[in-house]
C-alpha cells in the first residue's frame, strides 16, 4: 500500500510504501488518538459546567443563610416586643383587678403535641427549630392580643361606668348640714321627709357635677330655688339646688368635675348651701352613698 503526503502547494510529495499490516495499525492509533481527544473535551465540558453550577448553588446558599440570620435577629426583635407587652398586660391586669386565669398574660396559652422525629441534619434541625419559634411567636401575639383587647374593652366600660355614676363632693370644701330622710323641718319645724343631702359652705363656692352627663334643668324651681339637674344614663339624674348662679343650660353636656353652679340660698333656705339630691329610674335614693367627702 502506498501513502502519498503532499508536502506543499508547489506538489511536492512524499511517497511511503507500507504494508497492510502497518497501514491497519496507523489507522488504529489515528482512531484511537481521536477517541481520547473528543473524551477529553467531553470531561472538560462536564467539568466547566458542573463548577458553575457548584458555584451558583454556593450563591443561593450564601443569600438563603444571609436572609435566614436577618429572620432569626428580626425575630429575636419581635419576642422583645412580646415580653413588653406581657409587662404592660400585667400592669393593665392589676390596674383592672382582674383575677380570673383568662387575664394572666404572664403564663403563655397551653399548646402540645405529639412527638415527631426529625432528621439529625444540623441545618435542617435548625431551620426546623425556627419555624417552631416562628409558630410559637405568632400564637403568643395572637393570645396577647385578645387578652389585651378584652382588658381594653373591660377597662373602658369601667372608665364609663366611672364617669356616669354619680360619686364624687358637689360642694368640695363644704360640710354635712342635713341628712336624707326624715327631719325636723329648718323653716316650718315640721316633721318632714327630707330627699336629699345638705353640703353648707361660703357663698360662691363651686358646686361641681358628681358625673358626666346631660344637663335637663337650668333655672328656677319653686322651693328649690336655681336648681340644676343633670341626667346621667343608666336611669340616674342628680339635682343641685339653692345655687346662686346657674353656669350650664338645658342640652349642655359636662363632664364630672366640671363646676355647674356658684353655691347660695336661692328658694326655701335658711343660708348658703347644695341640696344634692340622686334620683335612680324616678325614685330618690341616698346619696350618701354617692357623696365622697375625702
Amino acid at each position: 500500500m502506498k501513502i502519498i503526503i503532499f508536502l506543499n502547494e508547489r506538489r511536492k510529495a512524499l511517497r511511503l510504501s507500507l504494508s497492510l499490516w502497518a497501514c491497519t495499525v496507523v489507522l488504529v492509533l489515528i482512531a484511537a488518538l481521536a477517541a481520547y481527544l473528543f473524551n477529553q473535551g467531553s470531561i472538560y465540558l462536564e467539568k466547566r459546567i458542573t463548577e458553575g453550577e457548584l458555584q451558583a448553588l454556593e450563591d443561593v446558599k450564601a443569600d438563603t443563610d444571609t436572609a435566614l440570620n436577618a429572620m432569626v435577629g428580626r425575630l429575636s426583635l419581635l419576642q422583645s416586643h412580646v415580653m413588653r407587652l406581657d409587662a404592660l398586660g400585667a400592669r393593665l391586669a392589676r390596674m383592672a383587678s382582674v383575677d380570673d386565669m383568662e387575664f394572666d398574660v404572664e403564663n403563655p396559652p397551653g399548646i402540645g403535641g405529639p412527638h415527631t422525629m426529625v432528621s439529625n441534619d444540623t441545618q435542617g434541625s435548625s431551620d426546623f427549630d425556627f419555624l417552631i419559634s416562628l409558630n410559637q411567636l405568632e400564637q403568643a401575639l395572637e393570645d396577647r392580643q385578645d387578652k389585651l383587647s378584652a382588658l381594653e374593652t373591660m377597662l373602658m366600660e369601667r372608665s364609663l361606668q366611672d364617669q356616669i355614676r354619680p360619686l364624687g363632693n358637689p360642694a368640695e370644701g363644704g360640710w354635712v348640714s342635713s341628712l336624707f330622710g326624715y327631719r325636723a323641718d329648718p323653716i316650718s319645724g315640721k316633721k318632714e321627709f327630707h330627699l336629699g343631702v345638705d353640703l353648707a359652705g361660703r357663698s360662691g363656692m363651686p358646686v361641681t357635677s358628681v358625673a358626666s352627663g346631660i344637663v335637663t334643668w337650668s333655672g328656677p324651681n319653686q322651693g328649690y330655688g336655681n336648681l340644676v339637674e343633670i341626667s346621667h344614663g343608666n336611669g340616674y339624674v342628680t339635682r343641685y339646688a339653692h345655687n346662686k348662679t346657674n353656669l350650664v343650660s338645658v342640652g349642655e353636656k359636662v363632664e364630672k368635675g366640671e363646676v355647674i353652679a356658684t353655691m347660695g340660698s336661692s328658694g326655701r333656705s335658711t343660708g348658703a348651701h347644695v341640696h344634692f339630691e340622686v334620683l335612680r329610674g324616678g325614685r330618690h335614693v341616698n346619696p350618701s352613698s354617692h357623696i365622697s367627702l375625702q
